[in-house]
């Protein structure tokens, strides 16, 4: 078959006996041949068996197992047409979902990164041991409960992997139980390593099937006399078989609690479990984005909602009367709160609670917000913080969506009481299909 375009996951889409057919790894214009490896009601599954006409922006990709693994799925794409596929992506989902007006919106041309690898801040590595007792790490293959171990990610920065590589192999020496997912037996689940790109402090967080981690402390010594630059080392307990990687336990093991990241001179204590760009080379490029499109001033008060440890809202603090913003994960508004004293931001304050919740409260006590910032995460907007925008009517509103889909279903509603001036597609995560849009909006009068 014809591969006629990409799909919301980056896989090739044609049509076999007029049926519509999902194809891993095949480009648009491709001519292949196609295994069939699943048949549902209205579409199909294939695997690539050959390529008979290859794509012209076909390229080899830098990972052996880039179609094993999730998180490579653009990797035989050519970089400038990753770039277009992501601006498309935009429109199939605002004509998919028919929000007002969408045919005549402005969705501006990707903008993309000038290197497009080395850039994940984050390793998140499932940890095993194989079969010939050597301990693996990396990710899981797609579909399957089975650890692709990942010895080098040309996506990731590579700080994180040079540490990754060296705890693995820490733990084979110590010989410290993996987890065994048969007998839900074992110690170590995963290990996740994130690096501050404008400190290069380093954070290592072994999360364990119990409070237990036998040779913890000969593990801590060789981290420190081999890893230097590892500043922080905790642990969190996520007990039994679940599809979360993260436990609601994290004990402090050596080091600081938190490392310090820089976005645009501001510093960022960052806790394990808080929210942060993957990308943080790209990540003052959206924050710009998003206080351009807002066009502040000095008499605005500004609520920064789902607002992690409070990057977008701190940046922006200086250009208004007042920041408030919100979030759902207490560590975070900690963070937040720290962040704000560390930079000594005296207008910025954070709270613990949902937007839909705590914005009606200060709205009932008299504070009314002129400018509201949202960063969503992939479920796009709760339907009760929906009604609360559309009854508090904040004269800039801006919204930043790493899900088109959900964002196209967030616009049908929120284009009753605003316009859409444009959409700005941003690639935060080259070799993936996902992107990042920043939507400006005008209050309709």
């Amino acid at each position: 078959m014809t591969i006629k375009r990409l799909g919301i996951n980056g896989e090739g889409v044609g049509y076999y006996r007029r049926k519509l057919i999902f194809i891993p790894g095949a480009l648009p214009t491709e001519v292949v041949q196609a295994d069939i490896t699943d048949i549902q009601p209205k579409f199909l599954r294939g695997e690539v068996v050959q390529i008979d006409k290859k794509s012209q922006f076909r390229i080899e990709p830098r990972d052996a197992y880039a179609s094993e693994v999730g998180g490579f799925e653009l990797e035989d794409l050519e970089y400038s047409q990753q770039l277009k596929f992501k601006r498309d992506l935009v429109k199939q989902a605002l004509s998919r979902y028919h929000p007002r007006g969408f045919e005549k919106y402005d969705v501006r041309p990707t903008i993309g990164m000038e290197n497009p690898y080395e850039y994940r801040n984050k390793a998140a590595f499932q940890v095993r041991t194989n079969a010939d007792g050597y301990v693996i790490a990396g990710l899981y293959k797609e579909g399957t409960h089975e650890v692709v171990n990942m010895p080098t990610c040309s996506v990731q920065y590579p700080l994180t992997m040079k540490v990754m590589r060296a705890v693995v192999n820490m733990v084979e020496d110590f010989e410290i139980p993996t987890y065994d997912e048969k007998t839900n037996s074992g110690i170590l689940k995963t290990i996740v390593v994130r690096a501050a790109l404008n400190t290069n402090d380093v954070q290592v967080v072994f999360i364990t099937n119990s409070n237990k981690l036998i040779k913890k402390q000969k593990l801590i010594m060789r981290i420190a006399e081999e890893l230097p630059e590892v500043t922080s080392i905790m642990q969190n307990v996520n007990p039994g078989e679940t599809p979360l990687i993260w436990g609601d336990e994290t004990i402090h093991l050596a080091g600081s609690e938190t490392i310090t990241e820089k976005i645009d001179g501001l510093a960022f204590d960052l806790s394990p479990r808080a929210f942060l760009q993957l990308n943080s080379i790209m990540t003052p490029k959206l924050y710009h984005l998003a206080g351009e499109a807002l066009n502040l001033d000095a008499s605005d008060y500004l609520v920064d909602a789902y607002s992690g440890v409070g990057t977008i809202g701190l940046t922006l603090a200086d250009q208004v009367a007042e920041v408030r913003g919100m979030d759902t994960v207490k560590e975070a508004i900690e963070d937040a709160n720290e962040n704000a004293k560390i930079n000594h931001i005296d207008n910025a304050e954070y709270f613990y609670g949902k937007a839909e919740d705590v914005l009606p409260q200060w709205m009932a006590a008299g504070w009314r917000p002129t400018a509201l910032v949202v960063d969503p995460p992939r479920v796009g907007l709760d339907q009760a913080l929906i009604d609360t925008i559309l009854q508090t009517r904040p004269e800039k509103f801006v919204y930043v969506s790493c899900n088109q889909s959900t964002l196209a279903q967030n616009l049908v509603q929120l284009t009753k009481s605003y316009n859409v001036d444009y959409l700005q597609p941003i690639d935060m995560m080259p070799q993936t299909p996902h992107v990042e849009i920043v939507v400006k909006f005008t209050l309709k009068k």
